[in-house]
């Protein structure tokens, strides 16, 4: 009896070619790009590899990327996509309607913050509004990047990784000698050689009409940083102010009976029923209707509020479960306060948090990766907090919040 014999056929494995150009090497994207490969189960072979020669000059690298299986290839597609890699036979997005309203597809493609392209009808096409965690919607030829929350049945919704195109933020070489401090998060660091070197930028960005937003907690006001803070408004570098409920409150608190949290800040002792003094504050206010209100008519003659309304700083209070009050113009809706965080944001230039981790990682969410981010804090897990969320460029200075203003204000003189 004949034996029948079982061929076995190799396996064909799956490959694709990728490009990618820019400051690959010293913004470790080279390496990362490698990493990731692997990391999927693929491998790589660099087909071509052009180092830039000069600080302006990108690198241009042309790789290979191969696997056993499709399944495997594709993932790690979808994951080069995010580190500014293309492939060179570039389909056309795919677009599926949403479901329902704030319901989209499975498979719909997850924002960063860098800058994003679609492919749309062979052209490419520039998300509008970049910002992280959102969806893109396409509609007319033009591309939007969209909160879930805010889309509606039918609009459509772009989905996978084929047919996008990133571009990172590259580290810069040097720009007022800024990149020094992109290497990380260090208390070593000397705070005064980092604030001249964030001053020198908000001098540059206030010739050119950027915008400057702070981001604020209430340690302002307690670590006696209030009236430097003061001075960089009436000196024309905060062009809009975002935080919370607290800082208002203890800021007028501590220009209405000189506390915070019922602390004397001048001597550092506390005043007799002090506990009382920031409801009081919030009471004040209430009678004048608003924190404009007070200003106009006397009541609130200090402090940063005060600053704001008289420079015309428009500001935003984000409330929270824990507020006391809360002041009239504390915004208690979640959505209307991201809302109007988001406005004051629009064509930010550069943003300054200080000592304020929830509000600043709401920030980082919001923002391009191109805008510039300063996250100031006595904490260090704080500092590096932003960057591990995805705001990845965000330079940290490690120090007393009152100081550094302090310091900040002088070297602007």
């Amino acid at each position: 009896m004949r034996r029948s014999r079982l061929r076995y056929l190799p396996t064909v494995p799956h490959s694709e070619i990728v490009e990618a150009e820019g400051h690959l090497v010293d913004s470790q994207i080279l390496s990362r790009v490698f990493d990731r490969v692997i990391a999927c189960g693929a491998s790589f072979e660099v087909l071509e590899f052009s180092l830039g020669r000069t600080n302006e000059e990108f690198s241009r690298l042309r790789l290979r990327v191969t696997a056993a299986e499709a399944p495997t290839l594709e993932r790690a597609l979808a994951e080069l996509v995010e580190l500014g890699c293309t492939p060179t036979a570039v389909p056309d997005v795919t677009i599926k309607p949403a479901e329902a309203d704030g319901v989209v597809p499975g498979d719909f493609y997850s924002t960063t913050n860098h800058r994003t392209q679609v492919r749309v009808a062979g052209a490419w096409v520039e998300a509008a509004r970049q910002r992280m965690d959102a969806v893109i919607v396409v509609r007319d030829g033009e591309a939007e990047c969209r909160k879930l929350r805010d889309v509606r049945r039918g609009d459509p919704i772009v989905c996978g990784a084929l047919g996008i195109r990133i571009r990172p933020e590259f580290r810069e070489r040097d720009r007022l000698g800024f990149a020094f401090m992109a290497s990380g998060t260090s208390s070593e660091r000397r705070t005064e050689t980092a604030v001249r070197k964030i001053a020198a930028l908000m001098r540059e960005i206030k010739a050119e009409g950027g915008r400057i937003v702070f981001v604020a907690g209430p340690v302002v006001v307690h670590t006696g940083g209030t009236e430097a803070f003061c001075r960089l408004i009436r000196g024309g570098y905060v062009t809009a102010l975002l935080a919370g409920n607290a800082l208002a409150v203890h800021d007028i608190e501590h220009a209405l009976y000189g506390t915070s949290l019922g602390m004397d800040l001048e001597h550092g002792t506390p005043h007799e029923e002090g506990h009382k003094n920031h409801m009081r504050a919030i009471n004040a206010i209430n009678r004048c209707g608003s924190i404009r209100g007070a200003v106009e008519v006397g009541v609130l003659c200090s402090g940063v509020m005060h600053a704001c309304v008289q420079q015309g700083v428009p500001f935003v209070l984000a409330g929270s479960i824990r507020d006391d009050g809360p002041l009239p113009d504390t915004e208690m809706d979640l959505v209307r306060a991201q809302e109007a965080y988001a406005q004051q944001l629009a064509g930010a230039t550069m943003a300054v948090c200080l000592a304020s981790m929830l509000h600043s990682i709401g920030v980082g969410n919001m923002l391009p990766g191109w805008v510039r981010m300063v996250c100031v804090d006595i904490n260090p897990a704080v500092v590096t907090k932003l960057a591990d969320r995805g705001s990845q460029q965000t330079v940290g200075v490690v120090t007393d919040v009152g100081t550094f203003l302090s310091l900040l204000a002088a070297e602007l003189g």
